[in-house]
């Protein structure tokens, strides 16, 4: 990445010292890695409080919207249209976007290989999205980069996994992913160029924010937030009788569902999009029964199996 880096800007197609400033965005996004990276290190070593991550969040969130790196539009769903927004809100919601897909991804790292490859099939997205739209090209090197990291890792993650992400792994990703997005729409101009990052990463901030309302509801306070449940979509998925790894590769299906959506909605407009939307819900209807059929005759076997053996 930094090789690539080097030579974009010695060929002339990244000017990291412009208007732009890219060179301080990234020292910004560096130094929020690291701080947050030596936080979660901890955590997975020794543990820390909940609120304390939260903390090194904010800082690190704060530390790239200072050096930078900061949601300047709001997009109008389907008109086309955006507002710009004054300092103090775009300040405050490039924060909360950050800290939202940071925890987003942290927060579906609950089976083997699950939060590595949604973050992987996202970039993969998101590539194309940029792609498509001619976004800037440190941004391109950028998702490029940190999917071909997850490309070489996910083979040990992946159930059974060998090596284990941890706090700093997701946390690294998900921090990534939310400011590389932003990277990659700053200059755009389009409602749907702008909405495309929340449609691909929108089964992890479905999940973050069903998780929330569940807590405080749960709790009866914001303080159940930072208790951890049972009540993730990867949860519900075995509890329905789906093993991990079925579970695992049925999240990763939606992230590409949403993927694609995204990138048929970007390129060929929303009716394709919403032609491709019913196709699938077609065939997941049609599907589902005989799923469910066969993951029962499993069940039925690994019964008839136990009660031979006890025999």
């Amino acid at each position: 990445m930094i090789y690539l880096l080097i030579t974009t800007s010695f060929e002339g197609k990244i000017n990291l010292f412009g208007y732009e400033n890219y060179f301080l965005k990234l020292i910004g996004f560096f130094i929020g890695i690291i701080i947050l990276g030596l936080i979660c290190y901890i955590d997975d070593a020794k543990g820390v409080p909940s609120f304390v991550k939260l903390a090194a969040q904010i800082v690190a969130a704060i530390i790239v919207v200072v050096c930078g790196i900061r949601i300047d539009d709001i997009a109008v769903p389907f008109t086309g249209g955006t507002f710009v927004v004054n300092k103090t809100l775009s300040f405050i919601l490039t924060v909360c976007w950050i800290i939202g897909i940071t925890n987003a991804i942290n927060l579906i790292d609950g089976l083997d290989g699950l939060s590595s490859g949604v973050t992987l099939i996202s970039c993969l997205s998101l590539l194309m999205v940029f792609a498509l739209n001619g976004s800037p090209i440190i941004a391109i090197i950028l998702i490029t980069a940190l999917g071909g990291a997850i490309v070489g890792f996910l083979p040990f993650n992946f159930s059974p996994a060998k090596t284990f992400i941890g706090d700093t792994g997701s946390n690294f990703m998900g921090f990534s992913l939310a400011i590389i997005s932003i990277l990659g729409v700053a200059k755009t101009y389009t409602a749907l160029v702008l909405i495309a990052p929340i449609i691909v990463l929108g089964m992890p901030i479905f999940d973050t924010l069903f998780a929330i309302f569940r807590r405080i509801i749960k709790g009866k306070s914001i303080k159940a937030v930072f208790r951890p449940d049972k009540g993730h979509l990867h949860h519900k998925l075995m509890a329905k009788g789906y093993s991990q790894k079925q579970a695992v590769l049925i999240m990763y299906g939606i992230t590409a569902i949403l993927g694609m959506f995204a990138i048929i909605l970007l390129e060929s407009g929303i009716w394709k999009a919403l032609s491709f939307a019913l196709l699938i819900i077609a065939i997941i209807t049609i599907g589902y029964k005989d799923v469910s059929k066969l993951i029962k005759e499993d069940d039925d076997e690994i019964d008839k199996e136990h009660i031979r053996k006890q025999d």
